[in-house]
């Protein structure tokens, strides 16, 4: 493959990316160094405003991976990816909802002290594991994977790319702390959108003009978006997307720490509840952006596919060839691309690091030293921030010698979101389930979303399901290079065509399903929860939806929980539920803090704030 190398203005482009990530760092730490507390350096003082979580948001859950992948998903198997509007919406919607208000008014800094909070510390400690683990494994991937694809299409230096980004995130994560992070995805998000604008100018303008784009887009089957088969193998259909979509993105969003640390840092309810809302514009942008892209690079590469003719050797070095050239006489613009696409790595990675120093201080050094003095908890949060810069670092290091692991070490996010997803949702949803129904149905879906997707991994899905629409070689000057087809499978046990062959997208749907409907049984097996036991604040009573009609059944289906002795407001309001300092005993034998950390009520606002956490919290 022949390599464009880039341009001394590329570098220029893209260098600039970096200095200014490095510079707001180093602004926030000046600005904030009279503010020295850990609560400030991790979650902003709890006083953002709705605008720059919104952007930090989008940017985060945007990473190069989407920036590079999806258009390359499109150009292969068409514009059906553009069903996920569907999806992110259902997953904004029960974020905002039905997590949120949880995590909210309980004033917590780590989503697993919910777990705590609901059950007890063993489950606590599981899941918090769990999830650095899995932050790790995937950072380093999304470190690795885009610099590997721009190293091999445009001659961009691989480790310099990779210890450029490892370094500019951990050294801003841990000058600024959460506000540096937030303004600078906010930077990366306008970034990314103005990378995407100029290959989407340039590229429809090569193919002469948008007209052109979806005429040849039609003919090549690749404006067919919605397959309502139900068939759960295939790999991209309507409801594969929507369904299985929600799932997965919900439990890498809703119940992620990265993405509630950032709901939480806001001044109110209502401001966090905004953000996510004007964060779902920004994922439509970057979908719709994203797709027809894809689109473009479609009707550019219609005669002649680099990637079945051996021009390039994977799929997602697509994006970065096609940006090569049609800017091949426009310096500084394919550098402008590869911000765009770094952007998204740092913003993903920066967020990582900031979630991981923050469940790792509140889950485990706080609740071994509770009474760390502020500079203190301040310092060690920043060393936690350096810790998890030079894992992640590490990381992609490990990943470039990981082969074929690689492609699993993705699907890891996945595969333990959905349990995650479940685990939480016994808490929120079910008030009878109890501490060894939520462990013992954490294990069963970690153990299924595992087993499926890893006996994919082992026995790939038939060709039938997902060989992509074709791709033509015709115009292609002729090489040596062997046409490829569809691959040979060798001997498979019967549940490979079946249970293994299941959509990616269902992986989390496994998981968070299993995760469920063991923790239901376990917990009616082993006795059920008091609901007396359980604070009204911790449980969102979504039965009232379905039984509005009855008190009765709604008492019935709180089972126990006192949802009626008074609303949240009236609690807060005359004080009943803000008692500094006092402690309530779980039936499982475990102390934990009451209500000290619920937020106040703004009668005014009509919106929970974080005021009361702000005179109570010490």
């Amino acid at each position: 493959m022949e390599v464009k190398n880039f341009a001394i203005w590329d570098y220029v482009v893209f260098a600039a990316l970096f200095f200014i990530s490095s510079g707001i760092g180093v602004f926030f730490a000046i600005k904030e160094r009279k503010k020295a507390t850990s609560r400030e350096f991790l979650v902003g003082g709890r006083q953002m405003s709705f605008g720059p979580v919104s952007l930090s948001l989008t940017a985060s859950f945007m990473s190069a991976v989407t920036v590079l992948g999806t258009p390359s998903e499109v150009y292969r198997f068409g514009a059906s990816f553009l069903v996920f509007f569907i999806a992110y919406l259902f997953v904004i919607l029960l974020t905002s909802e039905l997590f949120l208000p949880v995590f909210y008014r309980s004033g917590i800094t780590s989503t697993y002290e919910y777990l705590q909070l609901r059950f007890n510390k063993p489950v606590r400690y599981a899941a918090t594991v769990i999830y650095i683990v899995q932050t790790i494994l995937y950072t380093g991937v999304v470190v690795y994977a885009p610099a590997l694809a721009l190293n091999q299409v445009t001659g961009f230096d691989l480790w310099g790319s990779v210890f450029a980004t490892g370094i500019v995130c951990t050294f801003y994560c841990t000058l600024g702390g959460l506000k540096a992070v937030v303004w600078t995805d906010a930077f990366q998000m306008v970034v990314m959108i103005v990378g995407f604008l100029t290959v989407l100018i340039q590229g429809s303008t090569h193919a002469g003009g948008f007209h052109n784009v979806l005429e040849q887009s039609t003919n090549g089957s690749r404006l067919h978006i919605f397959d309502f088969d139900v068939d759960p193998l295939r790999r991209h259909t309507f409801w594969t997307i929507t369904v299985g979509g929600t799932f997965t993105w919900l439990g890498i969003y809703g119940v992620n720490q990265s993405t509630i640390q950032r709901c939480i840092s806001c001044k109110t309810e209502k401001h966090a509840k905004l953000a996510l809302y004007f964060n779902l514009l920004g994922l439509w942008i970057i979908l719709v952006c994203a797709v027809f892209s894809g689109l473009i690079m479609y009707s550019h590469f219609k005669d002649c596919d680099p990637w079945t003719s051996g021009i390039i050797s994977a799929p997602d070095q697509l994006m970065p060839y096609f940006v090569m050239e049609i800017f091949a006489t426009m310096p500084g613009l394919p550098g402008l691309f590869v911000a765009c696409a770094f952007s998204g790595t740092l913003s993903t990675v920066a967020s990582s690091i900031n979630a991981l120093a923050t469940v790792t201080f509140e889950d485990f050094v706080k609740s071994c030293f509770p009474h760390l003095s502020d500079k203190l908890s301040t310092w060690i949060s920043k060393g936690l921030c350096l810790l998890f810069g030079v894992m992640c670092t590490s990381m992609a290091v490990a990943a470039s010698v990981m082969g074929g692991v690689v492609q699993a070490s993705l699907s890891i996010h996945g595969m333990c979101g959905g349990p995650m997803l479940g685990l939480f949702s016994l808490g929120i949803v079910f008030p009878f389930v109890n501490w060894k129904g939520a462990l013992g149905g954490l294990l069963t879906g970690i153990t299924l979303s595992f087993w499926v997707a890893i006996g994919a991994f082992i026995y790939p899905a038939p060709a039938s399901k997902t060989w992509p629409l074709p791709l033509s070689t015709d115009q292609c000057i002729k090489s040596n290079v062997t046409a490829t087809g569809p691959p040979v499978l060798s001997s498979r046990p019967g549940i490979a065509d079946t249970w293994y062959s299941i959509s990616y997208l269902y992986y989390s749907a496994v998981g968070c399903l299993g995760c469920i409907a063991a923790g239901v049984i376990i917990s009616l097996i082993t006795g059920r929860q008091r609901g007396e036991d359980i604070q009204p604040l911790l449980i969102r009573p979504v039965c009232n939806l379905f039984c509005f009609w009855s008190k009765k059944y709604k008492t019935l289906c709180w089972c126990g929980v006192q949802h009626d002795s008074g609303t949240e407001q009236e609690n807060l309001e005359n004080g009943s539920a803000r008692k500094q300092g006092a402690e309530s005993v779980l039936q499982n034998g475990l102390r934990r803090e009451s209500l000290v950390h619920v937020p106040g009520y703004d009668p005014k606002d009509k919106s929970y704030n974080n005021m009361a956490f702000e005179t109570t919290h010490f």
